[in-house]
């Protein structure tokens, strides 16, 4: 028997071991084992076939595991960068190409710059953006547009400025792109059409407003005046229509899915926001009323495991409540995490949909 192997402490019940067994990859650069019938250690996620517990040494430290006089496994390269901090890092220049770059950049021409096949860099970068890089870049143009047009710039100069090499290419998707013409946005909203009307729910006011494209806002509060006021900075300068008696109707519509759910809530909807924005407010609407999920598991249903924290950003930008469900998110414990319309509002949401759906 080798004299080594009798001082290995046995590591079955260790919960380190547990982390190796499911190959957490959170574990990487925390925690490292050596096997001592191959003579390798490696990182927890090594994706090699699981050795004998009885054959393993667990370490806290790289030096521990180096001091084996072991070699490092060249499946997981536990000295260098784990594979998805390594992609990571290659996502994180490929994102900096298409923002730095005054044209936009095919597939194939970012995947070569960082070395990977274009089939193998479409996958890593929506693994870990949520978003395919078409969408980053048209996202990223669409950000610098608003901005040139904010600042001051002609739209002719704004298209160009954020890589669109013709006019009419933009001008096919400014509507979707700005929620309204070039020239509109520029002048913030002007001339844009907003209708508005303000209702009351057992949960506070509530303010439902819509372009021709669709509702564009759903606000709840305790001020009816403060979510006018609201809606008017977001829209400086359009024109708003208040009080129209048919568009009252609409309201009572959203007013009455508040107050029992069941009934369903189907409205065109004006949503504008990033394109990761726009993929988390999706699969929010896929959410069934009366049910909660995570925040990780939001971010795993759209492909971005990694971006919990960003899709907790794109619920707090949510302006559509209730018809865009930020509600019905809540954290891994199902404890209530913030909301932007207040904590007890989405308490008694979450509740009153679970107690129609009993």
């Amino acid at each position: 028997m080798d004299p080594r192997k009798s001082t290995l402490p046995s590591v079955a019940d260790d919960s380190r071991w547990a982390r190796i067994v499911a190959r957490d990859k959170t574990a990487d650069g925390h925690l490292w084992y050596s096997v001592l019938t191959t003579g390798v250690y490696c990182r927890p996620s090594c994706p090699s076939r699981l050795a004998n517990p009885e054959n393993v040494q667990l370490h806290d430290t790289l030096e521990s595991a180096k001091a084996t006089g072991f070699r490092p496994c060249e499946r997981c390269n536990p000295d260098g960068l784990s594979v998805e901090a390594e992609n990571a890092a290659l996502v994180a220049k490929a994102c900096r190409m298409i923002q730095e770059s005054e044209q936009e950049l095919s597939l194939e021409e970012l995947a070569d710059s960082i070395g990977r096949s274009p089939s193998y860099f479409h996958r890593m970068f929506k693994a870990a953006t949520g978003v395919t890089p078409k969408d980053y870049a048209a996202a990223h143009r669409a950000t610098r547009v608003r901005h040139g047009l904010a600042s001051g710039r002609t739209v002719t100069e704004a298209i160009y400025d954020a890589g669109f090499n013709s006019s009419g290419r933009f001008y096919e998707k400014s509507t979707d792109m700005l929620g309204m013409t070039p020239s509109q946005y520029r002048a913030g909203g002007a001339n844009e059409e907003i209708k508005f009307a303000v209702g009351q729910t057992s949960l506070g006011a509530i303010l439902v407003a819509s372009t021709q494209k669709g509702v564009a806002a759903i606000l709840l509060g305790d001020d009816p005046d403060e979510l006018v006021r609201n809606l008017q900075d977001r829209f400086p300068n359009a024109h708003l229509i208040g009080a129209d008696r048919d568009y009252e109707t609409l309201v009572a519509q959203v007013v009455g899915f508040v107050e029992a759910p069941r009934i369903g809530l189907n409205l065109p909807l004006d949503v504008r926001g990033t394109a990761f924005q726009e993929r988390v407010w999706k699969a929010l609407q896929e959410v069934p009323a009366g049910a909660t999920v995570s925040y990780a598991e939001i971010a795993r249903r759209i492909g971005a495991p990694n971006s919990v924290r960003a899709v907790a950003g794109a619920c707090a930008a949510n302006k559509l409540a209730v018809a865009i469900p930020c509600h019905r998110v809540v954290r891994n414990n199902g404890s209530l995490s913030g909301y932007a319309w207040g904590v007890d509002r989405k308490r008694a949401l979450i509740d009153r949909e679970a107690s129609q759906n009993a």
